[in-house]
């Protein structure tokens, strides 16, 4: 009980976390190309730094007797190269996530569209994995000619999940600071 009473005391903080992020999924929204480049900024970080640890622990646990720390030094190395190179040509990277999620729709795609096929056999009517399969493999076509839409309606899908969990927190702070003033 004393968890919930002093979560009830701190409501404030539980609002302002929820009006952040409803302002957040907006600016998404209002913003979706800079939204793309922090995104692909933040790869360009992340890739940078694990390829740096991963680089420092392959150096740290060499041994004469044992090559598999040279995997490690290459993988740093490869994150590392990744990072920087994303975080110099930000929209090569931004082109080339866009084409592999079109490459992805198509083969799934393809595959449910094999599986649709087999189920026919089994399944009598059986058309709806058919179609799934002939949306998937027509969405990557399209992808594949408008790569930066995937990345677009990647980066909407976490402006609705913040508008969304923005208005969860709001609710839930007022809930918190209603249990506050009825313990008061």
């Amino acid at each position: 009980m004393m968890a919930a009473h002093q979560l009830a005391a701190n409501w404030g903080w539980v609002l302002l976390r929820g009006l952040l992020a409803i302002a957040f999924g907006v600016l998404v929204f209002v913003y979706p190309g800079s939204a793309i480049a922090a995104f692909v900024i933040l790869f360009a970080a992340f890739a940078f730094v694990d390829g740096l640890f991963v680089l420092i622990a392959g150096l740290r646990f060499a041994h004469p007797d044992s090559g598999r720390w040279w995997w490690m030094i290459l993988q740093g190395l490869a994150g590392i190269a990744a990072g920087v190179l994303t975080y110099f040509w930000p929209g090569i990277t931004a082109w080339v996530l866009g084409i592999m999620v079109a490459a992805w729709a198509i083969v799934t795609g393809v595959f449910e569209i094999a599986t649709a096929v087999q189920l026919r056999k089994n399944v009598p009517g059986e058309i709806f994995l058919l179609i799934a399969g002939l949306l998937s493999v027509a969405l990557g076509i399209y992808l594949a000619f408008y790569p930066f839409t995937a990345l677009l309606a990647g980066i909407w899908v976490i402006g609705v999940y913040a508008i969304i969990a923005g208005v969860a927190l709001v609710i839930l702070a007022f809930r918190f600071r209603s249990l506050a003033a009825h313990h008061s």
